[in-house]
């Protein structure tokens, strides 16, 4: 029974992780994209609580749940290709809320040089890697 209140928890915690990855890229896409300090104020305000509300918290709490459930399930999932295809695109995930980490900080100082284009590019990364994701988790195709 523990083991299925840890799963829901770790759910809960990938969608609002990716809700938060969805969203404060085109957030940037917006910031960059304004010429008005008061705008420009606005979404440095709405980036950081976004950033320190939602997908901070989220990223700390899937990788508490995820590696609750990897350690309760080590010996079957230790063994399956899937499992550590599906650990290297969440790695890949981790790696751009770090680099979404970069970004705020940068257009927050004023100091971005990327335009409302990279950050239309930028935004698409993460729906590719969710459903890589949801494929490997669900699908188990090796």
């Amino acid at each position: 029974m523990i083991f299925l209140w840890i799963k829901a928890f770790h759910i809960i915690a990938v969608i609002a992780w990716f809700a938060a990855m969805f969203y404060l890229p085109r957030l940037f896409v917006y910031h960059s994209m304004s010429e008005d300090s008061i705008s420009r104020e606005r979404f440095k305000i709405m980036e950081r609580k976004l950033l320190r509300g939602i997908a901070n918290p989220s990223i700390f709490a899937v990788f508490i749940f995820g590696g609750w459930l990897s350690y309760l399930n080590w010996g079957y999932y230790s063994t399956q290709t899937w499992y550590w295809c599906k650990l290297a695109l969440v790695a890949a995930v981790t790696v751009y809320h770090y680099a979404c980490i970069i970004y705020f900080r940068q257009l927050r100082d004023d100091q971005c040089t990327k335009s409302h284009v990279f950050f239309r590019w930028f935004n698409e990364a993460p729906v590719l890697l969710l459903i890589g994701i949801v494929i490997l988790v669900v699908v188990r195709p090796f």
